[in-house]
């Protein structure tokens, strides 16, 4: 890069820049994160999830994250409701902010059976509104000092949301390109005929080029939709795409919030002007409300202003944190074996309804010294969720086998030996053997390193 375009590119990046987006932003976020909480205990999930089971899978080097009581899980999730609340209306922002992600996060790592990828995308998104100043304009904190209004940014503050989404896009297109989405129409051709009953398209769906059609399309949104909207030009189209997109994966797939949490989120590409528009109209319902006072509206531009060795921290820390979501996408090349089939690397690797895959593993102990043996009976323990996640991901197999053998060891068997039989489909390809079944589980260590006794997948 030359001088001249090097100069150009850091002129670019310090421009000022309004910080209304960043204020929308932490608006919807919050808004969304609080109806999603209040939902989350109003249908039971924080008992379902989180009191009654009598396990909990860990997270490698997570395995200090244990679930309260009762009183402590409700009290947990009622601390992440209020903070998104505060999010929404910026009152304590950098500790609401803080607390949040701290709630959230620690809830996610409790059990990875229930692992989503928009679970992953609310802990780093709360990450990020950590390190931004969202709560410098129209906020309570705010209207409360009005020394702390910023109106004007550096524009590179306003660039990791942004690219944050990006990525999540376009990390979730290159994982379309293989051969079973493309060329087979996998797993799309699978869970597409059950919605015959859709009303004017239900007809089509058990036709094989609907099928092809949604999988190139699909492959073809997520790799451009970053790039679209980047540019005014194209914004306002690749938005329409963008509603379609979720909305119509909202209506056949049981993905939760994350269509939604993505419609909302992508409004951080529209311009100033736009989020500008959206202020003004809650302006004016708060006044209308005789909640807000007119002459307390900024309209002198105050930029935000830190030292150079907060600014040294904030790049170092988001240059780290963009390394970090560069390489998670990659580091399953740094195993052998189908990655569908092994999942080495799968998590957190915006790799969103790639496969279909189910599977039934049985468990089988042994009393070395009186050759005893017997299946395990698995439903006295795991929820059906946990016993059906279990089955097809071999760190959870592997963790449930090591349970099983402190399990057996308190109740008198010294050495007790943990096999498994495991059967797995994955794509509708049939039933195979999925792990080594001569392999004592209890005698393998998890780590980072290759699980050689995950069997090959063979084809049929």
């Amino acid at each position: 890069m030359s001088q001249d375009q090097t100069n150009s590119f850091h002129q670019f990046l310090n421009t000022r820049v309004h910080i209304a987006p960043l204020a929308v932003f932490r608006i919807l976020f919050g808004a969304m994160m609080f109806a999603s909480t209040l939902r989350f205990m109003l249908k039971g999930w924080v008992y379902d999830l989180y009191i009654k089971p009598q396990f909990y899978f860990k997270y490698y080097g997570f395995e200090w994250v244990q679930p309260f009581d009762s009183v402590g899980m409700y009290t947990l999730f009622v601390i992440m409701a209020i903070a998104a609340l505060l999010i929404m209306l910026g009152y304590k922002y950098r500790l609401a902010t803080l607390l949040f992600f701290l709630s959230f996060t620690y809830v996610e790592l409790i059990d990875k059976s229930n692992y989503l990828n928009h679970y992953y995308f609310v802990s780093i998104v709360s990450f990020l509104l950590i390190l931004l100043p969202a709560g410098r304009y129209f906020s309570i904190d705010t209207y409360l000092n009005p020394l702390k209004t910023v109106t004007h940014i550096p524009r590179w503050l306003m660039l990791p949301l942004q690219l944050q989404m990006g990525l999540v896009y376009f990390f979730a297109g290159v994982a379309k390109i293989n051969a079973d989405w493309l060329l087979h129409a996998l797993p799309l051709r699978i869970w597409l005929p059950p919605h015959t009953n859709l009303p004017i398209i239900g007809g089509f769906m058990e036709e094989l080029w609907v099928a092809y059609l949604f999988s190139w399309f699909g492959a073809i949104y997520d790799l451009s939709i970053p790039f679209l909207l980047i540019f005014k030009r194209t914004r306002t189209i690749a938005y329409g795409l963008v509603i379609i997109f979720h909305i119509a994966t909202a209506i056949l797939f049981p993905i939760g919030m994350f269509p939604y949490i993505m419609i909302i989120c992508t409004l951080i590409f529209f311009s100033e002007s736009f989020h500008l528009r959206f202020i003004q109209i809650i302006q004016q319902l708060i006044e209308s409300l005789h909640l807000y006072k007119s002459e307390n509206r900024v309209s002198e531009i105050k930029p935000y202003l830190f030292s150079i060795r907060l600014k040294k921290i904030l790049t170092l820390v988001l240059i780290t944190h963009f390394s970090i979501q560069l390489f998670m996408p990659f580091r399953y090349l740094l195993y052998p074996g189908k990655l569908f089939w092994t999942e080495q690397g799968y998590r957190f690797s915006w790799r969103v309804m790639l496969m279909e895959k189910a599977g039934k593993t049985f468990f089988y102990v042994k009393d070395k010294t009186t050759q005893k043996s017997g299946e395990v009976m698995m439903s006295e323990i795991l929820t059906p969720n946990q016993e059906k996640m279990m089955a097809t991901q071999p760190d959870m197999i592997l963790q449930y086998a090591h349970f099983l053998k402190q399990k057996y060891q308190e109740q008198g068997i010294a050495n007790p030996e943990i096999k498994v039989l495991s059967y797995v489909s994955l794509n509708g390809s049939g039933s195979r053997l999925f792990i080594d079944s001569s392999v004592d589980l209890t005698t393998q260590k998890e780590s980072f390193r290759n699980k050689t006794w995950i069997l090959p997948f063979t084809t049929n």
